[in-house]
């Protein structure tokens, strides 16, 4: 393999597998979810909650059912959830991400479908009422304390009001 190659196809990179458009999810290009600071609304949600649709336990679709659960759960909440692909950390199911202009972005794992549907909700909700993204230590609930795979710096500035 020529320097720089990975192996994957580009186009597989760019798109979401047949299987999780096939359950009615998006199959929009991912380059579509990477906000431009143009793109960004003021009126734009406190915060978007990225779930893993693909993550799986055994024959189990858990990440899907977290997402369906999560969607309904923060309805009203102000928090956008979307679908996501995949996150990559596939031997950490089920994975979020909470996400938003000028914040941190977190990435979370090990989050079971049925137990920790109140611990994200909770942590979505500090994080969209946090000014920077970062929740503290003893203000996160215990899966989102030991679950965190990483932290990245804000790639968008807020949008200005």
């Amino acid at each position: 393999m020529a320097r720089g190659q990975t192996g994957v196809r580009a186009d597989a990179l760019r798109v979401a597998p047949a299987a999780v458009a096939n359950r009615g999810y998006s199959a929009a290009p991912l380059d579509a979810a990477r906000p431009s600071m143009s793109s960004v609304p003021r009126n734009s949600p406190a915060a978007t909650l990225l779930v893993c649709v693909t993550c799986r336990s055994g024959e189990d679709a858990v990440g899907a059912a977290l997402h369906d659960t999560l969607a309904a759960r923060l309805a009203d909440a102000g928090i956008a959830v979307r679908p996501i692909a995949c996150l990559s950390v596939c031997k950490r199911p089920c994975t979020v991400a909470l996400a938003a202009p000028g914040k941190w972005t977190y990435v979370v794992g090990d989050l079971d479908a049925r137990d920790h549907v109140e611990d994200v909700v909770t942590a979505a909700e500090k994080y969209a009422a946090s000014s920077d993204g970062i929740v503290s230590w003893r203000e996160r609930p215990a899966s989102f304390r030991k679950g965190v795979v990483a932290r990245t710096p804000p790639l968008v500035p807020a949008p200005s009001d």
